[in-house]
C-alpha cells in the first residue's frame, strides 16, 4: 500500500462515525484505489448502494424531524400506559427521594443471575461531593453456581442467609444480635409482584433457578426472614428494588436533580420519578393505609423495552430478527437498542451484504450463519478501533469468526460503518424515550401545580422542580458505559430534542454515570426509611 493510500485510509477510519462522510470516504477509496480487486465494477457499485441504503434505512428515520416525531408518538404510548396498561409504567412503593443528609452504614444485597453481592455501604452526605458522598466500605461476591441454582425452595434462600452471616462475621468483623432485627435492602433481578416497599409475591424466577419451587406467590420478605431465622440470623427486609429504581436512587443521593435511572446493557429499562396524579389509581392496586396521603410522586418502573409497537422505523433486518424471536412482539424497543440485540442486527446486515455485494470475498464465515453469534462486544471492539489499518478489529473478528477469506481493511471498514449505523440509531431511540419521559414529567408537574392550594407546602417543591435548569438521568450498563461513542451520541440527541421544544430553553438533561448503583441504591432506599 502506498503512503498516499495509508494516509487516505487513516482519514477513512477517522471519519467512521460521520454518516455520509464515512460512506463517501470508504467508497471513494474503493473505486479509485483498489484496481487490482478481482471483484467486478457492478459489485463495487452494489456495495456502495448497499451502504447508502443501509444508512437510509437505519439512520434516515431519526434524521431531521424524524426523531422528534417519533418521540411524540412514544410519549403518547407512555401516557396511554400510565392509564391502562398493566405490563408497563408500574408504580413502585418508593415515593421518597433522598435529601442528601442521610448518614450511616447500611447493609445492601444485590441478587443477580450469576452473583450474590453483600455489601456495607456508607452514606456521608452531599456536602462531601458527588464522588465521596457514598462508599462501599466492604463487599463480598458469591458466585451463584449451577449447584446453587439447583437448590430448591427455601434452601436457596438459606444459602443466601449463610452468605449474609458470613459477610457480617468475617468481612464486617462484627456479631449480630439475634434480638434486634438487622434491616437490609435488596436489589432483586427477578420478577416479583411487589405489594409493599419491603415485600412482594415471588414469581417464577427463570434463568435456571429452582428457588421458586413451592414458594411462588409467597411474600419474598417473609421468605428471606424465615431463611435467615433458620440460620440464627434476625433480618428484616425493608426495601426491594429493581435495577433501574436502584440506579435512580443511587445518584439522587449525590445529585439532587436526579429524576430518572437508565439501565442499558444486555437489556434496557428506565425508572422515572413521576407525579402520582399522572397515573391511574387502578395501576396502584392495594396500598397501605395513608400511602397516598404521603406520596406526591413515585418511582415508576417503565418497562421501557415493551414500548414502540407499530411506531418504530423497522428495517427488513429488524423484521427478520423479530420473525426469528420466540416472542416477536414482546419488547419492540429493546430489540432495536439493547446489547442483547445490537450484534445480531449487525450480523443480519453483514450476511446480507456478503451475499449481495461480494463483501468479504462473498464468503460468509460459518459461525455467522448461527443466530446471535456476532456479539455486541465484538462490534464494540470493531467500532472502537482507531488504528489506520484496523488491525485490532481485523484480529478480533478473525479470531471469533474464522473464514477462508481473510478480512481486508475495506471489509472491516464496511463492517464498522454498518455497526455505527446500528449503534447510532440505538442511541437516538434511547434519547427519544428519555426526552418523552422528561416531557411527561414536566406536564404532570404543571397539572399537579394547578390543583394545589396556595397554602400547600408541596407547591414550593413542585415549582422548584419545574424551574430546575438541569435534570439528571443516572445510567448504568455495559452498552452506555463501554460502547465507543454511544454515551456522547445519546447525550447529543437528547440535547437536540430539548432544543427543539420552546419550553426547553435554558434547560438541560444530563446523563450521569451511576457506578455500583444496585448496592448504593439499595442502601439509599434503606436510609430514606430510617431518616
Amino acid at each position: 500500500m502506498t503512503q498516499f493510500r495509508k494516509a487516505f485510509m487513516a482519514a477513512v477510519v477517522k471519519s467512521l462515525l460521520r454518516g455520509k462522510t464515512l460512506i463517501q470516504a470508504i467508497l471513494s477509496y474503493w473505486l479509485s484505489g483498489n484496481k487490482k480487486s478481482k471483484e467486478t465494477g457492478t459489485q463495487k457499485k452494489s456495495l456502495q448502494q448497499f451502504l447508502k441504503d443501509a444508512e437510509a434505512a437505519l439512520v434516515g428515520p431519526i434524521s431531521g424531524d424524524g426523531l422528534q416525531e417519533l418521540s411524540v408518538k412514544l410519549k403518547q404510548q407512555i401516557l396511554d400506559a400510565l392509564q391502562a396498561d398493566v405490563q408497563c409504567m408500574l408504580p413502585s412503593y418508593s415515593h421518597q427521594l433522598p435529601v442528601g443528609s442521610e448518614y450511616g452504614q447500611f447493609l445492601a444485597l444485590d441478587v443477580g443471575g450469576s452473583t450474590l453481592r453483600v455489601a456495607l455501604v456508607e452514606l456521608r452526605g452531599r456536602e462531601k461531593g458527588s464522588e465521596n458522598a457514598t462508599e462501599i466500605v466492604s463487599m463480598q461476591n458469591y458466585r451463584i453456581t449451577k449447584e446453587v441454582k439447583d437448590l430448591e425452595g427455601i434452601a436457596f434462600f438459606e444459602w443466601m442467609a449463610a452468605r449474609i452471616t458470613e459477610t457480617i462475621q468475617t468481612t464486617l468483623n462484627r456479631e449480630h444480635s439475634v434480638e434486634k432485627p438487622l434491616p437490609v435492602s435488596m436489589a432483586w433481578s427477578f420478577p416479583i409482584d411487589q405489594t409493599s416497599l419491603g415485600g412482594g409475591k415471588l414469581s417464577p424466577m427463570g434463568k435456571g433457578f429452582l428457588a421458586d419451587i413451592g414458594l411462588v406467590g409467597q411474600d419474598l420478605g417473609d421468605i428471606v426472614k424465615t431463611a435467615c431465622k433458620n440460620q440464627n440470623l434476625n433480618v428484616e427486609l425493608k426495601a426491594i428494588l429493581n435495577d433501574s429504581s436502584a440506579c435512580l436512587l443511587s445518584r439522587a443521593y449525590s445529585h439532587s436533580s436526579t429524576r430518572f435511572g437508565l439501565i442499558l446493557g444486555t437489556g434496557v429499562n428506565i425508572a422515572a420519578y413521576l407525579p402520582v396524579s399522572a397515573i391511574s389509581r387502578s395501576k396502584f392496586g392495594e396500598r397501605p393505609a395513608g400511602w397516598f396521603d404521603e406520596a406526591s410522586h413515585v418511582i415508576v418502573n417503565t418497562e421501557l423495552g415493551m414500548f414502540g409497537s407499530k411506531i418504530l422505523p423497522l428495517t427488513r433486518w429488524d423484521r427478520q430478527l423479530s420473525k426469528e424471536h420466540p416472542r416477536p412482539d414482546f419488547q419492540p424497543l429493546e430489540y432495536m437498542t439493547s446489547g442483547m440485540y445490537l450484534g445480531e442486527i449487525v450480523r443480519l446486515i453483514l450476511v446480507d451484504a456478503i451475499q449481495t455485494t461480494g463483501l468479504m470475498g462473498g464468503v460468509v464465515p460459518p459461525s455467522l450463519t448461527e443466530l446471535y453469534s456476532l456479539g455486541t462486544e465484538t462490534i464494540s471492539t470493531i467500532e472502537g478501533d482507531t488504528t489506520a489499518d484496523l488491525s485490532e478489529a481485523i484480529s478480533c473478528f478473525s479470531e471469533k469468526h474464522p473464514s477462508s477469506h481473510a478480512p481486508s481493511v475495506i471489509d472491516m471498514s464496511a463492517i464498522k460503518a454498518i455497526a455505527s449505523f446500528v449503534s447510532v440509531r440505538s442511541s437516538a431511540l434511547i434519547a427519544s424515550a428519555v426526552y418523552a419521559l422528561w416531557d411527561i414529567r414536566q406536564e404532570g408537574d404543571q397539572k399537579l401545580l394547578t390543583t394545589l392550594p396556595e397554602s400547600s407546602p408541596l407547591r414550593i417543591t413542585v415549582e422548584e422542580d419545574l424551574n430546575m435548569e438541569k435534570t439528571t438521568v443516572a445510567f448504568n450498563g455495559s452498552v452506555i458505559e463501554q460502547y465507543p461513542g454511544y454515551l456522547a451520541s445519546c447525550q447529543r440527541y437528547i440535547s437536540e430534542l430539548l432544543e427543539s421544544k420552546p419550553s426547553g430553553e435554558n434547560k438541560s438533561i444530563e446523563l450521569v454515570s451511576a457506578k455500583e448503583s444496585s448496592l448504593t441504591g439499595a442502601a439509599v432506599a434503606l436510609a430514606c426509611l430510617d431518616s
